[in-house]
């Protein structure tokens, strides 16, 4: 029996770019509806909390992936996502049973499912290739430079929140009732710029070849640079310690991922543009000046949040150790702050200007993820919640190992990873910027733990 020659095989005609980019399009329009949380986030924050546009759309985030998936009829997670991601499920249910009341329980496995599972599998199953976490990586500089204009704009003017009784606390919308939310919004926007620049474009030998050659470096990176460095001025506005350390920590791990001679590179603009600005034009220097002097202030002479910060941490730990494996019970902190403070703690914070009146609010989180963890949720909720935290920047890390020197997305979304377990150190969930946090593990879910192909490197999927 005779074989069909090649003469014979049906003809197939190769795809043209207009088709090529066509075929793009689904997945850029499949992240636009996370990209909507982001956007919405630049909206003025309601004074006293609660539910907030954002936290609707992120909802509608979560049934648009389940439809998304359904409708594609696929698995939608490999077992080690599944693993991951749904190893807090645990400790949260435990926690959520051991709540004081019904109400406590629900709102708070609410919160609990939206931030840390079921967010980020939406986001996971959402982005389904660079081209999409790219653009969403864009819409967190936008959102920052957005809130970051707004910042300088309020200290500039004086209508900022109050400190040290001078309204120029950079805030943006967000209002003195969440002072950590455009400063917690800057930094992810540092944070991802620098990535951008450090990682998009090709890596490795192609890329050194390419410099050799005299190329230009692309203009994405150029203006990624720019971003970040524009956003530092906000940044240090906010007056926010916690925000400070974790992105210097961020910037620097992925600097050192990206290259020590790069990283020297940055380093050193850095400083440049940091001289510039507070030792030329004086920007908020004296302020700035006594703040960070502070951050190493924790036992000589601390200002009254250092002690109200180092108080309730001795708190958590006190409740950890009377409940050690599930804790007191999700949103319990505060009915038993009282008895295991000492006397140092203060009543509340004061907050005060952009727009809002004077208003005396309750000390109600140790401002601690992890100790909030233990103290609510006991070494149960450590384990499953922050272990499921570990094993995603491993996972991460490894991939990024594999894909070879500062691949594309991998460096701002390490990055943000890193941001976010860093700045838990000084701050917990809480205000309409929690959503970022949410956003956050998704992106970092999608890169550590998507299929391979979706994570394929930009030149091979045509989208560089």
């Amino acid at each position: 029996m005779s074989t069909p020659s090649a003469a014979s095989a049906p003809f197939v005609p190769p795809r043209s770019a207009p088709l090529r980019r066509a075929a793009v399009v689904p997945s850029v329009l499949s992240v636009l509806p996370v990209v909507a949380v982001v956007v919405l986030l630049g909206l003025p924050a309601a004074p006293d909390g609660g539910a907030t546009p954002a936290d609707a759309a992120s909802g509608l985030v979560v049934l648009g992936a389940v439809v998304d998936t359904v409708r594609r009829a696929r698995r939608p997670l490999t077992r080690t996502a599944a693993v991951v991601l749904g190893l807090p499920v645990v400790g949260i249910a435990v926690a959520a049973a051991g709540a004081m009341t019904a109400g406590d329980a629900i709102t708070g496995l609410a919160r609990y499912l939206q931030v840390f599972v079921l967010v980020p599998v939406a986001v996971l199953l959402l982005v389904r290739d660079r081209k999409g976490a790219r653009l969403l990586l864009w819409s967190l500089v936008g959102l920052a430079l957005w809130q970051g204009a707004v910042g300088v704009h309020q200290y500039l003017t004086g209508t900022g929140a109050s400190y040290q009784g001078a309204d120029i606390r950079a805030v943006g919308t967000f209002g003195p009732s969440d002072v950590m939310g455009m400063a917690t919004v800057v930094a992810l926007g540092v944070v991802a710029a620098t990535g951008l620049a450090l990682g998009t474009g090709i890596a490795g030998r192609a890329e050194r070849a390419q410099q050799a050659r005299g190329a230009r470096v692309p203009r994405q990176r150029v203006v990624a640079a720019g971003c970040a460095l524009l956003l530092l001025v906000p940044l240090a506005l906010s007056f926010s310690r916690g925000a400070w350390i974790a992105t210097a920590v961020a910037c620097a791990v992925q600097l050192l991922m990206g290259g020590v001679r790069r990283a020297a590179t940055v380093f050193a603009a850095a400083v440049a543009a940091a001289v510039v600005l507070v030792g030329g034009f004086g920007v908020g220097a004296a302020v700035l000046q006594e703040r960070l002097t502070s951050i190493t202030q924790v036992a000589d002479a601390p200002d009254q949040s250092v002690v109200d910060r180092y108080t309730m941490w001795a708190a958590a730990a006190g409740m950890w150790r009377e409940h050690p494996v599930t804790g007191v019970g999700l949103k319990a902190f505060p009915a038993h702050r009282d008895g295991h403070a000492s006397l140092a703690l203060s009543s509340g914070s004061d907050t005060e200007g952009a727009g809002q009146a004077f208003r005396r609010r309750p000390l109600l989180s140790p401002h601690n993820m992890y100790l909030l963890i233990l103290s609510e949720q006991g070494l149960l909720g450590l384990l499953t919640v922050a272990g499921g935290w570990l094993a995603l920047l491993v996972c991460a890390l490894r991939r990024l190992r594999r894909s070879g020197r500062a691949r594309d997305c991998a460096l701002p979304v390490c990055g943000l990873l890193v941001w976010q377990l860093v700045n838990f150190l000084y701050a917990d969930i809480g205000g309409p910027s929690t959503v970022l946090t949410a956003v956050c593990f998704g992106l970092a879910a999608w890169w550590a733990l998507s299929p391979e192909e979706t994570a394929a490197p930009a030149a091979e999927s045509g989208l560089r």
